[in-house]
């Protein structure tokens, strides 16, 4: 992952020369004095204007008012300079004999010291008060900025987006020349915040990303000036606190979620060999037991029964093999494995075929198809998309009452071959028209209908990878199943069909 590409101001403010930022720092405590000296020599030329009709200790106190504003807006120690110079300043207009530092009556000494030490006081608490108050804000911009990160990292559970998250707000905070997070683990990453090569020295600052189950990384700040007070460097460490917690409980929900699939992948597969070694016994039965009677010279060569056990031999060996390819294609879409070999086919043909081998196990429903014969060439794979119709029609079969209707109509809309295969069948509740898709998902008539489970699962898999879409919904009269399929391969639309003419 990347961080900003480009430096920001406040990283061009922090790689000045630490020389410079030194000068700037006592320029601009210079100017505060001479501002201080400034304003006192403002507040003394007004007092020497009016000195004749005020009290001496009124002056005093007047006095007080800009040593406040002083140590308020600039500091304790601009403060008590400024208590000096207002004690000096005092003395020297005020104070008889003026302009002389010498004080000849007791009264005097006594308004002077008092000057001084209340002058000394203010500065004191006013200065107090703004070293307060600095803190105070300190914490709360220090509260807001964890709480801002508190909510950036909550619900995150990927290490690379905690990793981002976490740099931005230490550059944010501390204004340093580049943050790194090294994180450690099954994958483990490093991170830079600006995203170019750090530099050659040593960090101002290391902190271990530490949580109960041992360090997950660390977090190296580079900051050349101004230095790194005590208070960025806690907060960074409760920084990086909240940071091994976001790591350490994205990494529990990722070992949560590994444990859930192999649980699931756990139930899946005793369901599978419960439901395939069900399925498998059953036409191996009737199998066996047809093939014993025919062995052991029971039915005569001319008997009916004769034709009726080797019709019930190839019909079990036929639903034998349908299961076993049932599951070989479910685990080719699982793997990734099934790559359909496309070519141009007549969908009328796929369908005709199919309903040739499954006339016997329909015999007893009704089948209406409306598949026209001027219908375009489809780019499908033959036969796959005859297992897609043989398991649509054999669901139907299962789930449908006997002499019901099943349709299977096709048309064309657009660029795409709509088909759709409905049964006069119990219907679905909307809330699980979704999952019927699902691997051993059944809703209705488990407990008399027998199967794996499998069939529809494969028709969207199968589909799918075709690059259409298949979805059942609910009909006036039953279910339906509908899927479409494109008409355009490799860019290339359906060939013409050949006119009758031309094949005559």
């Amino acid at each position: 992952m990347a961080g900003f590409l480009y430096p920001s101001p406040d990283f061009q403010k922090s790689i000045m020369n630490p020389i410079d930022m030194r000068t700037s720092s006592l320029i601009s405590r210079f100017i505060q004095y001479l501002l201080a000296i400034g304003l006192i020599a403002f507040v003394t030329s007004v007092f020497i204007f009016l000195r004749d009709g005020l009290d001496t200790t009124l002056i005093a106190l007047l006095y007080l008012i800009p040593l406040g504003l002083i140590t308020a807006f600039w500091g304790l120690v601009p403060g008590i300079f400024s208590a000096l110079v207002t004690f000096l300043t005092f003395n020297y207009f005020f104070i008889r004999p003026y302009y002389t530092l010498a004080v000849h009556r007791p009264t005097d000494v006594v308004i002077l010291v008092v000057f001084l030490v209340v002058a000394f006081v203010i500065s004191q608490l006013v200065g107090r008060l703004q070293t307060s108050l600095a803190v105070a804000t300190s914490r709360e911009r220090e509260a807001t900025q964890l709480y801002e990160l508190s909510t950036a990292l909550a619900g995150l559970h990927n290490d690379h987006a905690i990793a981002e998250i976490l740099a931005k707000q230490i550059q944010d905070v501390s204004h340093g020349e580049m943050v790194e997070l090294n994180i450690t683990g099954p994958q483990p990453f490093a991170f830079h915040l600006p995203n170019v090569t750090p530099p050659t020295r040593t960090p101002e600052l290391t902190v271990p990303i530490q949580a109960a189950r041992g360090t997950l990384g660390e977090i190296l700040l580079w900051k050349a000036a101004p230095d790194i007070s005590s208070g960025e460097k806690r907060l960074l460490q409760t920084f990086a606190s909240q940071g091994a917690l976001a790591l350490e409980r994205a990494r529990l929900a990722q070992s949560e979620s590994r444990a859930r699939v192999l649980e699931e992948s756990d139930q899946l597969k005793s369901i599978l060999l419960s439901s395939v070694s069900h399925e498998l016994r059953t036409p191996l039965s009737t199998i066996k037991a047809a093939a014993s009677s025919l062995r052991g010279n029971e039915v005569g060569w001319d008997s009916p029964a004769r034709v009726e056990l080797i019709a019930a031999i190839d019909d079990e060996a036929d639903h034998l093999n349908m299961l076993v390819g049932n599951l070989l294609d479910m685990s080719r879409i699982e793997s990734g494995a099934l790559k359909p070999k496309r070519e141009w086919n007549i969908l009328p043909e796929i369908v005709e075929s199919v309903l040739g081998r499954m006339k016997h196990s329909a015999e007893e429903h009704k089948l209406e198809i409306d598949v026209p014969e001027s219908l375009p060439f489809v780019p499908v794979d033959y036969v796959q998309m005859e297992q897609v119709f043989t398991n649509l029609i054999s669901n139907s079969v299962k789930y449908a009452p006997l002499n019901t209707v099943i349709r299977i109509h096709a048309n064309v809309e657009g660029d795409e071959m709509q088909v759709q295969v409905s049964n006069q069948g119990p219907q679905v509740p909307p809330e699980h028209l979704e999952r019927i898709f699902d691997k051993f998902y059944r809703i209705t008539a488990a407990d008399r209908v027998t199967g794996t489970g499998l069939g529809l699962s494969i028709c969207k898999g199968i589909i799918e990878a075709h690059g259409g879409r298949i979805w059942a919904e609910n009909i006036s009269d039953g279910l339906a199943f509908n899927f479409t399929l494109p008409l355009i391969w490799e860019g290339a639309p359906p060939p013409q069909l050949p006119m009758d003419s031309e094949i005559e």
